[in-house]
């Protein structure tokens, strides 16, 4: 029989709605507290514990290494790990686990984004639905996965879409890895690969910008002035710029400090494609390294591991480049 740990953290899985103000917020015990198999008839062995009791506004990397140091400690003794979560950084905690935890079995974060006592709500089904992802064998060599509303994502691919719509959770770059019916668990796919950084900590300080029309250099010498230890840049379609970000991000760059380019788009790859002043291929020719296929949110995850390794820039944009 499949061993499953089961890892609450908080969000409003954990939360219950007050049904005279309407206000949903935490309550002294968890409301899926000791979930049991038996509600489906599901064959596993399931354990839970309470490691944080936080909305997920809250969460940070350092809660997010907590989480995975947890797993880590306990994968040898289980089948595999599901993570309850709160929505709105469920997708960053999901991708660094993603990038830190060396494991082959399957680890499961999902959510709710209706309380357990709100009409509707999808937190008691997301969690069967995932207990029974867990126990399937292609569940397994996927990396960590995210289950909500009937839908299998991986963490690179994932991200939040809606502010409070149940169907939020999407992956427009290739769509989900995979979906639940009522009777079976189906993959769709599989990924080819997937590299591990191990960190025991993590402590760098990484800034995230959303470029925009008329985007000068007043933003990036505030940036510069408060010497993060990298800056991460969500750029206007292939990895474009107004032409007065150049001479500013140039200054931060020959600082040493990375600067990791992005789309703001949800589709597509940056690439230095343009030539023209704040084109890519300028911005690609004066340092900026270029992450394929990331959000902002995951490319500033992925950049604070990766400063644990290394700042060296070249290194650096081999990690980005696989």
């Amino acid at each position: 029989m499949n061993k499953i740990l089961i890892i609450h953290t908080g969000g409003t899985i954990s939360m219950l709605e007050n049904q005279k103000t309407g206000e949903v917020n935490s309550t002294k015990e968890h409301p899926l507290a000791n979930i049991s198999a038996e509600h489906s008839n599901i064959q596993a062995e399931i354990q839970e514990r309470i490691l944080l009791d936080l909305p997920s506004p809250q969460i940070t990397p350092q809660h997010m290494l907590l989480i995975a140091k947890e797993i880590e400690k306990e994968i040898p003794n289980y089948d595999s790990v599901i993570i309850t979560h709160g929505t709105d950084t469920l997708e960053e905690t999901a991708f660094f686990l993603d990038l830190v935890v060396k494991t082959n079995k399957p680890i499961i974060l999902t959510g709710a984004m209706r309380s357990s006592n709100e009409i509707g709500s999808d937190a008691l089904y997301n969690l069967l639905s995932s207990i029974r992802v867990a126990i399937h064998d292609e569940a397994k060599e996927k990396g960590v996965l995210i289950v909500m509303n009937d839908e299998i994502h991986t963490a690179e691919n994932v991200t939040k879409t809606s502010t409070s719509n149940i169907a939020t959770f999407q992956s427009p770059q290739y769509g989900p890895i995979g979906m639940v019916t009522k009777e079976k668990i189906i993959f769709h796919r599989t990924r080819l690969s997937r590299r591990t950084m191990e960190v025991a900590n993590i402590t760098g300080n990484v800034f995230l910008l959303k470029a925009y029309a008329g985007m000068n250099e007043t933003l990036l010498n505030a940036v510069h002035q408060a010497k993060p230890d990298g800056l991460v840049i969500e750029a206007l379609g292939q990895g474009n710029l107004p032409k007065e970000t150049v001479q500013p991000l140039r200054n931060i760059v020959e600082d040493n400090i990375p600067v990791v380019l992005v789309s703001r788009c949800f589709k597509g790859n940056v690439q230095p494609t343009y030539g023209y002043d704040g084109g890519g291929r300028q911005l690609n020719n004066i340092g900026l390294i270029f992450a394929d296929g990331l959000s902002g949110q995951k490319a500033r995850i992925k950049l604070l591991i990766a400063l644990e390794k290394t700042k060296n820039i070249e290194a650096l944009k081999n990690i980005f480049s696989s």
